[in-house]
């Protein structure tokens, strides 16, 4: 059985997306367009919440079951952010990441599964899990600065003074990146017995931490300039889809527990 009317809340949701975002390019029609906008994120937020009670199981098992997280958190930062500074070309990057996301859901339905493996059955899978979507939902919204600076730079010939936005989504994302390899290494100890096994998922969850650390440094002693830090962000998220999806489909990664179930 497929998620029952998944598609009905997708539509719903990406509907009032679109009116949200809209609405934020007209003058005085903020508050509208934020309206629009929470609608669309409740909407899908209530699908979440009845998936879990159907599933009688926290839905982050399945790739297609965190990216609808990532399809709550990335609104979420784009709302606050649009909320906070009205940048209106952010509301637009972050929650056309979130449709896209929605969009592959739709396109490739996944089954319910009520079963979780013994090694999921710990204290440590949802805050695990959690931590990590809020990092990633962080960290994608930091590389939308990171293009349109791209954009302002080398297309429009304009410098942009928002790298300051990107340093501090990096900052918090970074902390819950650091929160997520935490509660990893104790969730293994509990499963496995190891805190640290190089696993080809640990190993490009390290690499995806200190590409970031790498850049904050870079940042904080102002030892490059900003085209040189745009391109360093834009990479560290290269690295991190990486990570989240490009490991699966490494032949290492083949008998990796860490891999995500497609189904």
């Amino acid at each position: 059985m497929v998620w029952i009317n998944f598609s009905y809340f997708a539509f719903i949701s990406l509907a009032f997306w679109l009116i949200g975002i809209v609405l934020s390019n007209f003058k005085n029609k903020k508050y509208s367009a934020l309206l629009f906008l929470i609608l669309g994120l409740f909407t899908l937020s209530y699908f979440i919440y009845d998936l879990w009670t159907i599933l009688e199981r926290p839905p982050m098992r399945t790739l297609g079951e965190t990216r609808l997280w990532y399809s709550v958190f990335l609104p979420v930062i784009g709302i606050l952010v649009y909320a906070r500074w009205n940048y209106k070309w952010f509301i637009s990057y972050t929650f056309g990441l979130a449709a896209v996301f929605l969009i592959i859901n739709l396109l490739h339905p996944e089954s319910y599964d009520k079963t979780l493996m013994p090694a999921l059955r710990s204290i440590w899978f949802v805050p695990h899990v959690i931590v990590y979507m809020i990092a990633y939902a962080m960290l994608a919204a930091s590389s939308a600065v990171a293009f349109q600076s791209i954009i302002s730079l080398y297309f429009l010939k304009k410098k942009m003074q928002i790298m300051a936005l990107a340093d501090n989504l990096v900052y918090i994302g970074f902390a819950f990146l650091t929160m997520g390899l935490l509660f990893g290494a104790l969730w293994a100890k509990e499963a496995w017995g190891h805190y640290w096994t190089w696993d080809p998922k640990e190993t490009w969850a390290l690499l995806t931490w200190l590409v970031y650390l790498v850049y904050i440094h870079l940042r904080t002693y102002k030892t490059v300039n900003e085209k040189t830090a745009i391109w360093v962000l834009s990479f560290a998220f290269l690295i991190l889809l990486i990570c989240w999806f490009g490991v699966n489909y490494l032949p290492s990664a083949s008998n990796s527990v860490h891999t995500y179930s497609q189904t």
